[in-house]
């Protein structure tokens, strides 16, 4: 039993009131991502179900700054807090820090109320793919691109060949399809609060915070803190709930240093952070 929650159980043995508890969750990075910061349900299953459990919780309180990424890790994480909401009968609170868009908004909406700075970049409710075409750089070097498959439409959009019509009308399917689904959870989630001459809101574009309190994508301008100390009084613990880090190359006196990662992990690193980069810099960020 951590030393709060000792303390609260014996405030509660006692007779006594104890401060109400909000568990903070910093859901910060690309959803997908494969670095230390990002986003997926197995590295914060773990963190989440903690969150829920401490001892005289009266809310959790989401910290989102991610400029998105892979949609099913977005709706994975969102279920995974909707369902111990549910289960808990716990309400949960969506902050918006430097930007919450594409799947950082679709984190959000595991809010019942979401809040943003002024300045906050909220929404962009679109799907979006990019590649690289290096066709002619084959040909330039006098390299032939062989690709053999068992089923017509096995392959798609292949970077070493030239783009074909057929591939661009399947992933413009897709697209569609999960734009979809997005667009019905903002739905579901917002209801009413959507305003109704605003239909921009669903055509990827990013708003600042203070336009997205208009068209009724959050709920208010606001900052974690102020707004839990508002709701629940100026004595309310904030209880922040950290995921365990990876300390991939860390040497203990006494012990060999691991192995350097191999040329390749390098490179798949290196490739990561360079995704993520541009992933941040359609935000200015």
């Amino acid at each position: 039993m951590a030393f709060e929650d000792f303390k609260i159980w014996l405030q509660q043995r006692l007779g006594r009131t104890p401060s109400p508890v909000v568990a903070v969750l910093r859901l910060e990075g690309v959803i997908g991502g494969r670095g230390v910061r990002g986003i997926t349900l197995t590295k914060l299953a773990g963190t989440i179900e903690r969150a829920f459990r401490l001892r005289g919780l009266k809310a959790v309180a989401l910290s989102v700054n991610s400029p998105g990424g892979a949609p099913v890790q977005s709706a994975l994480v969102y279920q995974r807090i909707r369902q111990l909401a549910a289960e808990k009968q716990v309400p949960v609170f969506a902050f918006a820090e430097d930007v919450a868009a594409s799947g950082g908004y679709w984190l959000l909406l595991a809010g019942d109320e979401i809040y943003a700075d002024a300045a906050s970049l909220v929404g962009s409710i679109g799907v979006v793919s990019s590649s690289f075409g290096f066709g002619e750089v084959l040909k330039r070097f006098g390299i032939e691109r062989r690709l053999h498959t068992a089923g017509r439409d096995k392959s798609m959009l292949d970077p070493f060949l030239a783009e074909n019509p057929r591939d661009v009308e399947r992933l413009e399917r897709l697209q569609r399809d999960l734009h979809e689904t997005f667009k019905g959870l903002v739905s579901e989630r917002r209801g009413a609060k959507l305003a109704a001459s605003a239909p921009e809101m669903f055509e990827g574009e990013v708003f600042s915070g203070r336009r997205a309190l208009e068209i009724g994508l959050v709920d208010g301008i606001g900052e974690l803190r102020a707004v839990m100390r508002q709701r629940f009084g100026d004595k309310v613990q904030l209880r922040r709930i950290e995921a365990p880090r990876s300390r991939r190359w860390l040497r203990l006196p006494g012990f060999a240093a691991p192995a350097r990662p191999a040329l390749a992990d390098l490179a798949e690193e290196l490739w990561t952070a360079i995704e993520e980069r541009l992933i941040w810099s359609r935000f200015g960020l």
